[in-house]
């Protein structure tokens, strides 16, 4: 909990490891370490999220803060079920088809802000210049939000992250709630302009499953757009700056995928393993069951710390190591069960093309300062992270592949 701890969570991880994959922390609160548990936990249908019925039990007055509010009838925040109803219907619009067709647009955005780095002067913050407007141009594009407008969405969504933490301050609050304000404003307008002209985006799409016969509701809508901007955002921000700075520190894993990208997906996987841009989900229990030889009763609080989980030897051996070549990789960084992350496979996509092209370009890149990690719990990521970005070159010749492997599974 301190901010230490908070910048670096790891060898907090190991201790609490020491005492087993899950731990009682208090009568009815419990914290599980080990992947096998988290795992398990996140798909028992015993365990749910903190809904509206028990925010109104343990949150009093959450329903005047617009912040909690504009995002407590999304899935994020709701159970069966109306979550597997609204589940439902924005997998129907998140199809693999529109996700596929990404791809060139997820090239040509970071392509302009690898020019725009290469025409600045000394060394760049990389979070400003790539890691945010990367993310929020793709799903502004995917939503259908006009260009320019899409400055406004990277506030917005910063100010909203706060909420998705599992402690906030008064004054994180007020800024948050200043921040769902004003987008879910903008959502309605947008909303209402879809209505008049339907496009070929998700908005669309969402706006004619809430008129269709099974349908979302109003808030659901907005709270459910919402979400899909935060939740599009935040992850693939983090994932991409603390990629990065581990590729930094693995130059011969870097240079390998500069020079096949094809690799891409493994290390993805990898780097999502490695240092999780989601640290820790939360579940409450239903009914009694028992994991690591633990009993938990009914109205158990349990902390699924997923950075932690992504380390257990017992899963990777060696697992402080960064390993690109690693078998059989499945990290618990977008969850699992119902709840897995509806965005992952766009964000996978990001930073699929976003790593290659990165190393390919810019095969001087280096940090070049002191990066400054943000002091949170659950979201894992940089506030600023300085680099050199060097001159563009010619494609780069790497004169093997590590030992041992031909590349990463996919």
């Amino acid at each position: 909990m301190s901010p230490e701890g908070r910048v670096d969570p790891y060898p907090t991880y190991e201790v609490l490891r020491a005492h087993g994959p899950v731990i009682q922390a208090g009568p009815v609160f419990f914290v599980v370490t080990g992947y096998a548990e988290a795992d398990a936990i996140l798909r028992d249908a015993r365990f749910g999220v903190l809904d509206d019925a028990l925010r109104d039990q343990f949150m009093p007055g959450w329903r005047e803060s617009p912040a909690i509010l504009s995002i407590s009838r999304s899935m994020l925040r709701t159970n069966p079920p109306d979550h597997s109803r609204m589940r439902r219907l924005a997998a129907g619009a998140f199809t693999p088809r529109r996700i596929a067709a990404m791809r060139d647009v997820v090239r040509a955005q970071a392509d302009e802000l690898v020019d725009a780095m290469l025409a600045a002067e000394g060394p760049v913050d990389f979070m400003a210049a790539f890691a945010y407007p990367l993310p929020v141009g793709v799903i502004c594009a995917l939503l259908g939000v006009p260009a320019a407008d899409r400055p406004l969405f990277r506030r917005w969504a910063t100010d909203l992250t706060g909420v998705l933490e599992p402690e906030i301050t008064e004054e994180e609050l007020a800024v948050a709630d200043r921040g769902a304000s004003e987008l879910r404003a903008y959502f309605t307008e947008l909303v209402a302009a879809r209505r008049r002209a339907p496009a070929d985006d998700l908005t669309t799409a969402l706006v004619q499953a809430h008129d269709g016969g099974d349908r979302l509701s109003g808030d659901e809508l907005l709270a459910n757009l919402i979400v899909l901007l935060v939740a599009g955002f935040e992850t693939t921000t983090n994932l991409l700056g603390n990629g990065l700075v581990a590729l930094l520190e693995h130059p011969r894993a870097a240079a390998a995928l500069a020079e096949h990208p094809e690799f891409a997906p493994g290390y993805v996987d990898e780097l999502l393993r490695y240092d999780s841009p989601v640290q820790l989900t939360s579940r409450m229990s239903t009914a009694p069951s028992r994991y690591g030889d633990v009993d938990l009763p009914p109205e158990s609080w349990v902390i699924v710390m997923l950075g932690a989980a992504n380390r257990d030897p017992r899963r990777y051996p060696e697992p402080a190591r960064f390993d690109p070549w690693r078998p059989q990789v499945h990290p618990l960084s977008f969850g699992a069960g119902p709840h897995y992350c509806l965005g992952a496979a766009l964000a996978r996509l990001e930073a699929q093309v976003a790593f290659p092209l990165l190393l390919r370009r810019l095969p001087g890149l280096a940090v070049a300062g002191r990066p400054e990690r943000r002091v949170r719990l659950t979201l894992r990521g940089h506030a600023t992270l300085p680099v050199r970005v060097g001159r563009e070159a010619s494609p780069v010749t790497v004169p093997g592949t590590p030992p041992g492997a031909a590349g990463p599974t996919p």
